[in-house]
């Protein structure tokens, strides 16, 4: 089998480095819609490394943009439906985590919340996405 063909391959062509899952992340958990949010979260993506991945990820189908119609000069980034299934790796990878690395007590609480809720609960969370991003 061709390395082009493999499943692990694929996807990590498209979200194998830190920072577009950190921005994805953002997006689903921690509700960031604008570029100047993704700067500021803790981890300090650079602006050019942020429009970068922004763009590839439009690219890609796992985001798509548009205007703020409260302020026209803003844009809002949001996921696709192709974008929100990857919640499911964001959690697999947080479960991880916290089995094997030092995670920060504060995040692990938050990580353990959300890795907690039922899978009816996680059903309304996947549709309170769809809804939100559309």
């Amino acid at each position: 089998m061709s390395k082009f063909q493999c499943p692990q391959y694929l996807a990590l062509s498209i979200f194998g480095d830190k920072w577009t899952l950190l921005i994805i992340r953002d997006m689903l958990i921690e509700g960031k819609r604008y570029f100047r949010e993704f700067l500021q979260s803790e981890e300090k993506i650079a602006s050019n490394i942020l429009a970068s991945r922004l763009k590839f990820l439009e690219k890609e189908g796992i985001i798509h943009k548009k205007k703020d119609p409260d302020h026209k000069q803003k844009i809002i980034y949001l996921l696709t439906p192709k974008g929100i299934d990857l919640l499911p790796i964001l959690l697999e990878n947080a479960r991880w985590s916290l089995k094997y690395m030092p995670v920060a007590k504060e995040e692990a609480k938050k990580a353990k919340a959300f890795l907690s809720i039922s899978s009816e609960k996680m059903k309304s969370v996947l549709r309170e996405l769809s809804d939100i991003h559309h």
